[in-house]
């Protein structure tokens, strides 16, 4: 039996999904696609769940679409393999819980899409990220869409049309990054993080996720601002809320209950 192409585990509301190529540096295929969304919906409909951390095997996190997927097709036939192939970025978005990439290697157009995609990335010092695409006479329009909230749209054209190759140093610089880490320490920086945000009220993680990205769709300040105080009213008046500072307030540790 072969090995699965993503492997998943769970523990401390913590669950992982590890890409599992790492002969071919991670490359989306559609059975990688396939189980890649599986796996994001089954930790999303887990309450036990409170972050995902997005991990890869071998010594790079991920090279984008493996190319030997440009075959012969017709463009209907691309078009449903791409909405095929591109499916996370659907439910990153869409998704309440956390996720975390861990990046080590090569994170290139897909891969890096992925990256940029999560809520959270921890980058080791020997990453090295790209939307590399347009080198082969492609182009990375898919990663451009979390791109373009982050960087903004002079960045993204020149990332994408250069097909330029950026350190982890300089992904942080520009904001696609959250941590760039020491090679050994990637994993034991990532968990960190995680483990501080699976202590949280899981109701606050949520509505504060939920808030933060709507403001990015909202056209207008002080419609923005109405909408962040009717999501933090909505919060104030759960029971987690009410726990978390009675619990300030008596110097303890909150007992969150999920209501």
């Amino acid at each position: 039996m072969s090995e699965p192409v993503i492997i998943i585990d769970k523990k401390d509301r913590i669950g992982t999904i590890r890409l599992n190529r790492p002969e071919a540096m991670n490359a989306f295929t559609p059975e990688l696609a396939d189980q890649l969304d599986s796996a994001l919906w089954t930790f999303e409909r887990d309450p036990e769940i409170l972050v995902i951390m997005l991990e890869a095997t071998g010594e790079h996190f991920c090279t984008g679409i493996a190319l030997d997927q440009f075959d012969d097709k017709s463009q209907r036939e691309y078009r449903e393999f791409l909405y095929r192939i591109d499916a996370f970025y659907h439910t990153l978005w869409h998704m309440k819980t956390i996720t975390i990439a861990v990046v080590q290697g090569y994170a290139l157009a897909n891969g890096a899409g992925l990256a940029f995609a999560a809520d959270f990335t921890i980058a080791a010092q020997n990453a090295v990220f790209g939307t590399t695409a347009i080198n082969v006479g492609l182009i990375c329009l898919g990663p451009a869409a979390p791109m373009i909230r982050i960087v903004g749209r002079k960045k993204t054209l020149e990332l994408v049309l250069t097909g330029e190759m950026i350190s982890a140093e300089k992904a942080l610089q520009m904001g696609l990054v959250n941590q760039v880490v020491a090679d050994d320490q990637l994993q034991q920086s990532a968990r960190k993080l995680g483990e501080a945000l699976a202590e949280k009220s899981p109701l606050a993680l949520k509505i504060g996720k939920e808030g933060i990205n709507r403001l990015i769709n909202s056209p207008c300040y002080d419609e923005g601002l109405k909408c962040m105080d009717d999501l933090f009213a909505t919060l104030c008046s759960t029971q987690d809320a009410k726990e978390g500072v009675k619990a300030f307030m008596e110097k303890r540790k909150p007992n969150w209950q999920g209501r």
